[in-house]
């Protein structure tokens, strides 16, 4: 998947091989999910790259399209073709609500932004080709599949252009080079306490590699190996004091809600090796100097003993050219974000925030906060109201308010009844309040827009499709 020069840095980022003309899947019919049944038809296919893809056309089409960017990344070598047709039940609201709707599974799993970003685009325009220009598209991604939507809004959502407004739900906003650092805290933490990630008898590697790149530990492997260690699915009264005490320790230290250890600590493990093994050629984009951890039991101890490591600024270069945002944004942008996420933290609204403040772009953007606590799925009657606020914006260019959407999103509940839970006067604290920041690492946007096109000039800079 990538060459590797003289020095280490990843160059040729076409030399990911594509599947030939001939196994192109142009849309075919499709049995729709259960709750589009009788309301639209169903399409399937695969694109030149080899992504599959799914589309819906409602019955009662309003003559707008939904692209979706979904989240992840998942990780495998293919592309997935069951990944796109289970995004399109999971927010059927959106056909329901008239909105053709078109999603991209990528042509491959693994981390890349713009990889993704390029797929998404690329459904957008195959649903051109073969069922006419919609009067208006949006854009909509959920966890990662926000920083992909947010980077297609930045590559092609220039006025006049394919997209006319984005709709990110729970979005990974703070990009790939900050957004991050928790997950390396709590690697590091979590060893600190542990001892068993590896095991001393093991093979050692830097904790920045996530995994060695040819260990045979599975998501059961490591689910054992935390109970082991911090009785986390355990009640408390069956864990023994040391494994409270761990656990105890990591949770304080690094914010991450016990709810989610598991999952934090897996994407910290094998997404890591992903993202340094398989699209970084074995370079470090990662780094904890300057950090000092707080909320232990011995905070001294503890920052005398975690491993530290520096990152490979070519390493930084790549993961921020992929991921990282530079707010350059010229249509309505609407965001939606669980207060209680627990996996991509709201804090990373204050990024984003933050990063179309530095661009001078603040004036695109409309922020929404929920009283919820997932992060996977939020409720049906405000995807449904957010989607609506999103179309009367672009339409009218009347720009809504955090309270109007509240208030309007009872009118979407009378239908679907999964209720509205808007608390208008939230606002994130900053993001470095939640994750600590790095020496040099506290200004936004991470990466702005005359360095990407500084950036865009190095041969193969970036991830490999």
């Amino acid at each position: 998947m990538l060459a590797a020069g003289a020095a280490g840095v990843v160059v040729g980022t076409t030399a990911c091989a594509t599947p030939a003309a001939a196994d192109v899947q142009h849309p075919a019919t499709v049995v729709c999910p259960a709750d589009l049944a009788g309301k639209a038809t169903c399409y399937t296919g695969r694109d030149a790259n080899g992504a599959h893809y799914a589309i819906a056309v409602p019955d009662h089409w309003n003559r707008s399209l939904v692209v979706h960017a979904h989240g992840g990344p998942d990780l495998g070598d293919a592309s997935d073709p069951e990944r796109s047709l289970d995004d399109l039940g999971r927010w059927s609201v959106m056909v329901d609500q008239g909105y053709a709707w078109a999603g991209s599974s990528y042509r491959r799993g693994g981390y890349g932004t713009r990889m993704a970003a390029v797929d998404t685009e690329n459904v957008r325009r195959l649903f051109t080709d073969e069922f006419g220009r919609p009067e208006r598209t949006y854009v909509h991604g959920q966890s990662w599949g926000g920083d992909v939507a947010a980077k297609v809004a930045e590559l092609h959502g220039r006025k006049q252009g394919p997209y006319d407004g984005a709709l990110l739900t729970n979005g990974v906003l703070a990009g790939g080079s900050r957004g991050y650092d928790y997950r390396v805290d709590l690697r590091v933490v979590y060893q600190h306490y542990c001892r068993n990630h590896p095991r001393p008898a093991e093979p050692q590697y830097p904790l920045w590699q996530g995994l060695r790149a040819d260990s045979t530990m599975t998501a059961a492997g490591l689910r054992a190996r935390l109970q082991e260690c911090t009785g986390h699915a355990s009640a408390p009264q069956d864990r023994t004091a040391v494994q409270q005490r761990n656990l105890d320790d990591i949770l304080a230290v690094t914010k991450i809600p016990e709810r989610t250890l598991e999952s934090h600590l897996r994407f910290a493990t094998f997404t890591f090796r992903d993202i340094v093994h398989s699209r970084l050629g074995g370079r470090n984009p990662f780094g904890n100097q300057g950090v000092r951890y707080a909320g232990s039991h011995d905070d001294a101890e503890l920052n005398a003993g975690v491993e530290r490591f520096t990152a490979d600024p070519t390493a930084v270069r790549d993961l921020s050219y992929d991921s990282d945002l530079t707010g350059r944004i010229s249509i309505p942008v609407l965001t939606l974000h669980a207060i209680d996420d627990p996996t991509a933290f709201v804090e990373h609204e204050a990024a984003y925030r933050a990063t179309l403040r530095g661009a001078h772009r603040d004036k695109y953007l409309v922020q929404t906060f929920t009283g919820e606590h997932e992060h996977s799925e939020l409720s049906d009657s405000e995807y449904a109201g957010s989607l609506s606020a999103l179309d009367t914006w672009v339409r009218t260019g009347r720009k809504p308010t955090a309270r109007s959407v509240a208030a309007a999103c009872a009118t979407s509940d009378r239908t679907y009844g999964t209720g509205c839970f808007y608390d208008p006067d939230f606002r994130p604290a900053p993001y470095a309040s939640r994750v600590a920041p790095r020496p040099g690492g506290g200004g936004w946007p991470a990466m702005t827009a005359a360095q990407e096109k500084v950036w865009s000039r190095i041969e193969g800079v970036g991830i490999a499709p």
